[in-house]
């Protein structure tokens, strides 16, 4: 593929995959005002969103086997964690912005969890197995991610219980 368009679509790769989780989270903002039908909209949208940005990393060629995927994530969530979020973290930090500070310690802490799960993952798929895996827990105000019950309190942001998603 020629420079420019491998350029263009990795931006709109990224636009698409952004507008999607936006308008995710807008339908919830909407649903909590009562909005229902904002909400069905917006979720739909998001929904077509997706397929335009599957349809890029498609040509991308950013599809490939699960264990190239996996080892795509492992680098991912390496790099969020030994550079990307550490130096976000810092920034905000010394500009005094607590929401940010919180906000990437958040995805800090879980992306520790993640990139141990992928690693776990390449093993199996190595072998020619698929993961075992139990019950899934992500708390919502985090995303902190635990396997099993989900705890009383969350060992990062202290929500409670009741505050985990199951998977």
């Amino acid at each position: 593929m020629r420079e420019m368009t491998e350029k263009f679509l990795g931006d709109a790769f990224a636009g698409e995959s952004m507008a999607h989780m936006k308008y995710l989270h807008f339908a919830d903002k909407a649903e909590e005002e009562g909005l229902t039908e904002m909400a069905r909209m917006f979720r739909a949208i998001a929904y077509a969103e997706r397929v335009h940005a599957g349809n890029h990393l498609g040509v991308l060629g950013g599809l490939k086997s699960t264990a190239d995927n996996i080892q795509t994530c492992i680098n991912g969530e390496t790099f969020e964690i030994n550079e990307m979020y550490p130096a976000y973290n810092a920034v905000a930090k010394l500009q005094d912005e607590e929401g940010a500070v919180r906000s990437t310690y958040y995805a800090l802490e879980a992306e520790k969890i993640h990139a141990d799960w992928y690693k776990a993952a390449k093993e199996a798929v190595d072998k020619g197995e698929d993961v075992k895996v139990g019950t899934i827990q992500i708390c919502s105000v985090c995303g902190h991610t635990r396997e099993g019950e989900a705890p009383d309190k969350c060992p990062i942001c202290g929500a409670s219980k009741d505050k985990f998603v199951q998977f």
